[in-house]
């Protein structure tokens, strides 16, 4: 049986260009996640450099200049840091950072939500009497 195949010719391009789209949205709702992934990371990274910086200076000014500088590719202007000693020498002290990361406007509001609230927190035992 023979199967006339004229009246088909062009169907794998229309098939591809409707599915194309939703790839690409796809694709870019993944790398979106790869991004905030990141943020948290360095995000940890900084609570820990903040919570050094806290345990041998008692200076919120300092732990939070530590707490900038190590997170480097985030918005400062979006970064809130909390450095909370506990007594003395020996005593916990916990530096915690929040930070509101921004999410690709062709996402936002109907696929990830517009602004994703991320925190890191970090310990570590003081230094200074």
């Amino acid at each position: 049986m023979l199967v006339d195949r004229a009246h088909e010719r062009g169907s794998a391009a229309v098939e591809f260009a409707l599915l194309l789209p939703i790839l690409l949205l796809l694709l870019l709702a993944l790398v979106q996640v790869g991004v905030i992934a990141r943020d948290s990371l360095v995000l940890t990274q900084a609570s820990r450099a903040g919570a050094r910086e806290a345990a041998v200076q008692g200076s919120s000014e300092a732990v939070e200049e530590a707490v900038r500088a190590a997170a480097v590719g985030l918005d400062p202007a979006r970064i809130d840091v909390d450095a909370t000693w506990s007594g003395a020498r020996g005593a916990p002290v916990t530096v915690e950072v929040t930070y509101d990361a921004p999410v690709a406007s062709l996402l936002a509001g109907w696929l990830l939500p517009e602004i994703v609230s991320l925190r890191g927190s970090a310990t570590m035992r003081q230094e200074f009497a």
